[in-house]
């Protein structure tokens, strides 16, 4: 072997003198290094995690003030795939050859300037413009009637503030503003950066821990980094309270509240926020060694002599004369292939590959529109909608993260036992998920959508229904959005088609008066004036909005409880030196048949269910202003449960695979151990047993008594 153990300090080669300091270290040095790389990679988790959800809680923010629709806000979110796409493959392979932290730390560096690039089209697009009728100065002295008679056309444009030379004006402007693209290629160079951070930070974490403690390990790695999204949400929360403009507007002028469909709040101080903090996460990863040794074998062996323990410590490794041969990317390269095909070609990671994508999928859609589904099916504002699935979802489902690892260490849980509870709290979590069906409101009661003039129901997506005899006498638009609500509960669509004849008040205090419409369903009071604003849900659906929080949060921490397990048996149920390159491609495909078209497909359905669709300055359609609840709660629930309940089948027939397999390696193990000698291993346990031997190897040239 040619070892320098025996040789005197002051004849080592210089060639030596590296690897003998590096093999000096303490195991308690060794050990530290180990948890310093460990809560780094958990900032940087968390800081990832806190950009990514952010995104997420700021989908409505972004939908309004770029007037798009689902669909399309739905690709937005979809880039962030696509930028991990481009280079997962690549770098879970190759990466694992390199210095892992520094290539974790350049990702944090890109995911920074992502969030900026995410953020910066604020400053470039001028100030944001709702329509309205509303007059935000006192000085305004001229009482307007919201309901003009037809020879009045002119006026109208005039008092909507839209004449048509700026109409036109803006047209011009508008039609070459695409600034969402650079939303777009902001969230797509921040996924670019995040490809590095999970399957290097976890191969990493599992080749030095020990066995028994990377499984913890990675339980408080995801716990910690769940800190993320709850804060995320939570930054979501407070900047959809905050105007748009704030700073740069008097709010005092701005008539509308953070519950009007119109409303968008500061979605770009988030992202600010973010890359300031991704900025932070990168810096402890520079600092960090390549590798280290693995945890327990940096003791003393007894019998052998300090230095004999430094080769220990090192594997036999780098105790050598000579370097070892630097890395040539054309002989990387050529393994990849036949790695991949060999990961691929083991049937229990490729039906768990399958079942990962439809799982996927149901996750993605879910997280995705979940705020929105709270604000359509329940009445709530964006900012709360992001305040409580910040404080309620995102902890259930750290406890539960953290409960599931602790559980796989107390009872030392296998891969089969760890596949079953990984698929029995799955399936818990999707039969509470069904239960969602019943919870629900109604349509909100809107004249002319879901209910008629008289206040019976109907359903109608022509907007044509919008004119009734009552506001035959007026010219209104039927693009218009400015709601109005009644004593009787009824919201009109603006306060022209409430056939509203006065106006007293300016700013949020405005009220409409002698309206005509409100005459035709009057409220028991009599009173047939509006006031500003869509009229609020009933008492039933805040109970209806309880039961839903009460069922969503149990749900996720039921499900979060084989978070845990469910990365081990993918990380065991093949080849050690796979490790890496399964994470990786586990997230590429993934990402690539569920992170990218879910959130399409998704708002694409969901967009179907829009009533009233609001309208660009040059007349093309807009972001919705109005969902027919029921249809999105069916569609949005129905899909979800679809794409979850397909992914049992595959979950099952990994189990069933796995139980199989070691049941099959537990008889030769026992046959093995009433007459024979020669063991079959796992693929774990076979290199597990390769590097002892190497260690005992290295015993033998010190000189010690291996036992």
């Amino acid at each position: 072997m040619g070892s320098n153990v025996g040789k005197p300090a002051g004849q080592q080669t210089e060639v030596d003198k590296p690897c003998i300091r590096e093999c000096k270290k303490t195991g308690q040095t060794c050990c530290s290094q180990l948890k310093m790389f460990l809560v780094a990679l958990s900032f940087a988790y968390f800081a990832k995690a806190l950009s990514g959800t952010y995104m997420k809680s700021s989908i409505t923010q972004i939908e309004r003030r770029f007037d798009l629709s689902s669909s399309y806000i739905g690709l937005i979110d979809g880039s962030f795939e696509m930028g991990n796409l481009l280079f997962l493959a690549v770098v879970s392979h190759f990466g694992v050859k390199f210095h892992r932290p520094k290539l974790i730390g350049a990702g944090c560096l890109l995911m920074c300037l992502g969030s900026c690039l995410t953020g910066m089209p604020h400053f470039f697009m001028g100030r944001y413009k709702y329509e309205t009728v509303i007059r935000t100065s006192v000085n305004v002295t001229r009482n307007t009637s919201p309901c003009l008679p037809y020879q009045n056309q002119s006026e109208g444009a005039v008092v909507l503030g839209r004449s048509s030379e700026g109409l036109n004006a803006g047209c011009e402007k508008e039609a070459g503003s695409y600034m969402w693209v650079y939303v777009f290629l902001g969230n797509a160079l921040r996924g670019i950066g995040e490809t590095p951070v999970m399957p290097l930070g976890i191969s990493y974490i599992d080749d030095f821990a020990k066995a028994e403690n990377s499984a913890f390990y990675i339980a408080c790695l995801q716990t910690v980094s769940l800190l993320g999204p709850m804060f995320g949400f939570l930054l979501g929360s407070l900047c959809a309270k905050l105007y748009v403009d704030i700073g740069f507007v008097d709010l005092e002028s701005v008539t509308i509240t953070p519950r009007d469909a119109r409303w968008v709040g500061a979605w770009w101080l988030g992202f600010l926020v973010s890359a300031v903090i991704m900025l932070f996460a990168s810096f402890p990863f520079w600092f960090l060694p390549k590798s280290l040794p693995k945890q327990g074998e940096e003791k003393m062996e007894s019998g052998a002599t300090a230095e004999q323990s430094e080769c220990v410590k090192k594997g036999c490794r780098e105790a050598t004369n000579t370097r070892p041969l630097p890395l040539k990317l054309a002989d990387i390269a050529k393994a990849f292939l036949p790695s991949l095909k060999k990961l691929l070609c083991t049937p229990a990671y490729f039906l768990l590959l399958c079942g990962s994508i439809l799982k996927f999928n149901s996750f993605i859609g879910l997280v995705t529109f979940k705020p929105k589904y709270m604000e359509q099916q329940f009445g709530q504002s964006a900012s709360k909608a992001n305040f409580l699935i910040g404080v309620l979802n995102l902890p259930a489902v750290a406890i539960g993260i953290f409960i599931g690892g602790l559980l796989m260490k107390k009872y030392k849980l296998g891969v089969v036992a760890g596949a079953q509870l990984s698929f029995g709290t799955s399936f818990v979590s999707f039969l509470l998920l069904m239960t969602q069906f019943g919870i629900k409101c109604e349509n909100s009661k809107v004249a002319g959508f879901t209910v008629s003039y008289s206040g019976t129901s109907q359903i109608s997506y022509n907007e044509k229904m919008l004119l009734s005899a009552c506001n035959s006498g007026c010219t209104c638009s039927l693009k218009q959005w400015d709601p109005v609500c009644a004593d009787s509960g009824i919201t009109y669509v603006s306060p022209c088609l409430a056939g509203c004849k006065e106006t007293t008040g300016f700013g949020k205090e405005t009220v409409f008066h002698n309206c005509s419409c409100v005459a035709f369903a009057p409220p028991p009071s009599g009173n047939i004036s509006v006031i500003l604003g869509q009229c609020p849900r009933k008492d039933d659906c805040k109970r209806s909005f309880i039961y839903y929080l009460a069922v969503s949060v149990i749900g996720s921490f039921i499900s979060a409880l084989g978070a845990t397990p469910g990365y081990i048996v993918t990380i065991r149920c093949i080849q050690p030196e796979l490790k890496s390159l399964a994470v990786g491609m586990q997230s590429l495909v993934t990402r690539t048949l569920g992170g990218i078209p879910a959130p399409v497909y998704f708002g694409a359905l969901i967009d179907s269910t829009c009533l009233k669709w609001g309208s660009r300055k040059c007349g093309g359609r807009g972001a919705c202003r109005m969902y027919n609840s029921d249809a999105y709660r069916l569609i949005y629930l129905g899909l979800i449960s679809a794409l979850s309940g397909s992914s049992y089948f595959f979950m099952i027939a990994v189990i069933l695979l796995l139980r199989k397999q070691f049941k099959r390696v537990e008889k030769k193990t026992q046959d093995d151990a009433d007459g024979h000698t020669e063991i079959e291993f796992t693929h774990v346990d076979e290199a597990e047993l390769n590097h002892d031997m190497k260690l005992v190897d290295c015993l033998h040239e010190a000189g010690a008594n291996p036992e």
